[in-house]
């Protein structure tokens, strides 16, 4: 008997064995890719040393580069002091202020800190792109997938308003599209609720092979759509070009 039972011992370890180690290492795996994923794809902490907006009235002029566009901007239009330094950069940000777009002074220096409804600034930003979308393209391949209907409808100022569906991510933001089938000027624009009491319109633009540029303002100020998109182009043409 005590042979019989030794021999249903061994023979139990062998079927637990059989099972425990895949279970073991079924696991480690299964821990393993939970640290991978939490690593790549949980958002990260702020960093402490994350830079602050700096403005300044100097108005010398910086040489940079985003990818292979080189530009020559005044100082006081760039937020950040790292952009000052001058070089190549992934992306350049840059205020304005309207009607004008006249870069940051001392004399602005409240309203350019100013963030309420019908605030005259202008925020943009010019960087890399690798997925190089013209404007008629991002409306076409992008938003037009996710409008209610694709017809539109005659919105305000003479621009063709869309809305999006429910469903989709842009389901608090309107589109809005003007100027010519071969240019259009595409505008998202987020709409008015409690819980945004100061909405902007957006529109990405390219501006260079593999550079794009995205600008907003307050939606209060989309009546002068047409001349902050013309006052946009002129200024960043004019940044391309070098200092005599």
């Amino acid at each position: 008997m005590t042979m019989s039972r030794t021999a249903d011992d061994d023979e139990t370890i062998r079927k637990r064995s059989g099972w425990l180690i895949p279970l073991g290492v079924f696991f480690v795996t299964f821990v393993l890719s939970a640290m991978f994923l939490l690593y790549y794809l949980a958002p990260s902490a702020p960093s402490l040393f994350e830079e602050q907006v700096v403005p300044t009235s100097r108005s010398d002029i910086i040489a940079l580069k985003v990818r292979n566009l080189a530009l020559y901007i005044p100082a006081n239009y760039l937020e950040y002091e790292k952009a000052r330094q001058g070089g190549t950069q992934h992306e350049v940000a840059l205020f304005a202020i309207l009607p004008d777009l006249t870069g940051w002074s001392n004399w602005d220096a409240q309203t350019f800190a100013g963030n309420g409804p019908k605030s005259p600034v202008v925020y943009m930003l010019i960087y890399e792109d690798k997925f190089e979308l013209s404007e008629a393209e991002r409306l076409r391949r992008v938003y037009m997938g996710y409008v209610a209907d694709k017809r539109g409808v005659p919105g305000p100022f003479g621009l063709t308003r869309y809305a999006f569906r429910n469903d989709s991510g842009y389901r608090n933001e309107d589109l809005y599209v003007g100027g010519t089938p071969r240019r259009p000027i595409v505008l998202r624009c987020v709409r008015l609720g409690p819980q945004v009491p100061s909405p902007n319109c957006l529109r990405d633009m390219a501006v260079a092979n593999g550079v794009s540029l995205s600008y907003r303002f307050k939606r209060a100020h989309l009546f002068r759509w047409r001349a902050i998109a013309d006052g946009v182009d002129k200024l960043v043409a004019a940044f391309e070009k070098p200092p005599k």
